[in-house]
Order: structure tokens, then C-alpha cells, then sequence
């Protein structure tokens, strides 16, 4: 059957209180963090396919999304890019729908209103988005990651102007229907770059792992060793990294302090003025 632009596998399963999971490739994805995220809670939870795009070349440029080939055995076999959907019938609600978020080249309009279509269709409750960016932190500290709900911006968080993506659009147009919206993102040191930090991936399924509980090994931990052993030889080679990092490291643990020493925030004013009424008119007994 198909919904939109999508051609779902066979009826669609009954799935239940749903939530969606995603990343959007390539904005966003810095180390790949959230599509090897995202990968590896489809193989934790043996997740099976739900569907993918009819015709992927309406909305995407393949000189710039290029074909994948491998073999099958003797067989050559060509991958090409597409957004696919995979789900999971949990013995507890929610269920879970993993989807793969490319940015479209032409037609986005057309391309989110389709997403939109999918979404209603499934009935989702929740989209969860998973994602890394480069920023000014220090690889020697615990990697800071962004919980926001809702596209509210942390009061943390440094106020962004420039070019973005027109997905963002999509996201917008999920609250407007009601659909709750939670984005995880990690911020990965600047300076490394590698084009798969599985640093980054232990850190956001840690932090993930706060809204649906998952186990601590999703990551493999020799992958996480090698690479730490990797990124240390390269920066012992390189004298000007070790005056960097100590000024991240002094910026970040300032940063921690100030965070740490700050005041709560202010009660909203009607919870003062519930509290002054009490001081005024003290209940009797």
C-alpha cells in the first residue's frame, strides 16, 4: 500500500502509542553520530522494514546522495539513497518507528508534506530526533548533549543565526498537529572531525538512554578504545593541540562552575502570588 510518496510493505501493523526516531543526514549528523545511533538501536531492537520512497530521484540529487554497490555473495547488488522506515512492536507501548531523514535537493515542499501525510497516517505521538555538531569542546570532558522539547531553545544554548535546514520546517509543522517533538543533540570537539565518532555515539545513547532505557554496551567498547587510542597518537603529533585543549578544558570547566553556582531561575508569577497570599493569610487549624 502506499501513504503519500511512500510505499509501506504489506497492511500496516498495528503499532501502539508511537513514536518515531530519526536523524536527518547531512545536516546535523557531525561524526555520523546519529546515523550510527540510530543504526544501532534498529539492530538492538531487531527492528524490521516498514517501507521507503516510491521514486527517491523526485527529491534527490544522486551525483550528490550517491548509489552504494557491494556484493551479496557473487550477486552485485546497488543501494540507492532512500528514506526508509523500520518499527518495532514492544511488549510495552510505546512502539517504535526508525526512519532515515535525508535532506531533499528539489521539491521540499512536496517532500514534507509527504512526511506529514506518513506521520498522521501512523497515528505518532512522539518524533525524536537524534544528531551531533562540531563546537568548541574539549575531548578530554564528558560530551555536553542538548535535550530541547517542543523547539524550545535552552536558556543555555548560544543563540544561532545563519543558514539552516528546510527541514526544519517539518519539525514545525509536527507541533502545529500536536505531535510532541524531543531533539537530542551532541556536541563533538571541533578540532578531531573523525567521519565516525563513537565517542559521540556512547555519549548521545547515554543520554537517550534517560527517555527510553537501554543497555550501556550499544557501542562496542573496543571500538570506543581503539578510537581513543587513535585520536591520542594523532594529537601527541601535533604541539599546538595541547595549548588548545587545556584553554577548551579551562573554558568548559569555567562554564561547568558558573552553571553549577548560578541562581534558580525566578517562579513564575502566579506561583509568587500564590505564595504571598499564604504569608498574608496563613491557613487556620
Amino acid at each position: 500500500m502506499n501513504i503519500g510518496a511512500f510505499e509501506i510493505d504489506g497492511p500496516v501493523p498495528a503499532l501502539r502509542d508511537l513514536h518515531v526516531i530519526t536523524i536527518l543526514r547531512p545536516w546535523l549528523d557531525a561524526g555520523s553520530v546519529g546515523t550510527l545511533a540510530l543504526g544501532a538501536l534498529e539492530e538492538h531492537f531487531r527492528a524490521r522494514p516498514l517501507g521507503q520512497l516510491t521514486l527517491p530521484g523526485r527529491f534527490f540529487d544522486f551525483t550528490r546522495y550517491r548509489p552504494l554497490v557491494h556484493y551479496v555473495e557473487d550477486e552485485r547488488v546497488m543501494t540507492v539513497p532512500n528514506v526508509r522506515l523500520s518499527y518495532v512492536q514492544r511488549p510495552e507501548p510505546p512502539d517504535l518507528v526508525f526512519l532515515h531523514l535525508l535532506e531533499p535537493h528539489a521539491n521540499a515542499e512536496a517532500y514534507i508534506d509527504t512526511l506529514l501525510e506518513l506521520v498522521k497516517a501512523l497515528k505518532v505521538r512522539r518524533v525524536c530526533r537524534l544528531g551531533g555538531m562540531w563546537d568548541a569542546i574539549p575531548h578530554t570532558r564528558t560530551l555536553p548533549v542538548t535535550r530541547t522539547t517542543g523547539g524550545q531553545r535552552p536558556r543555555t544554548a548560544r543563540r544561532y543565526e545563519g543558514p539552516t535546514s528546510i527541514m526544519n520546517l517539518f519539525f514545525e509543522a509536527l507541533e502545529k498537529e500536536g505531535i510532541e517533538t524531543v531533539a537530542f543533540m551532541v556536541r563533538l570537539p571541533y578540532y578531531i572531525q573523525l567521519e565516525e565518532d563513537y565517542a559521540g555515539v556512547a555519549r548521545l545513547m547515554e543520554a537517550f538512554g534517560e527517555l527510553y532505557p537501554l543497555p550501556p554496551d550499544l557501542v562496542d567498547p573496543a571500538r570506543l578504545q581503539q578510537q581513543q587510542r587513535e585520536v591520542e597518537a594523532e594529537l601527541a603529533r601535533n604541539p599546538a593541540a595541547a595549548t588548545l585543549i587545556r584553554q577548551l578544558e579551562a573554558e568548559y570547566d569555567a562554564q561547568q562552575a558558573a552553571t553549577s553556582d548560578a541562581p534558580p531561575p525566578p517562579l513564575p508569577p502566579a506561583v509568587e502570588r500564590f505564595l504571598r497570599e499564604l504569608d498574608e493569610d496563613p491557613p487556620s487549624g
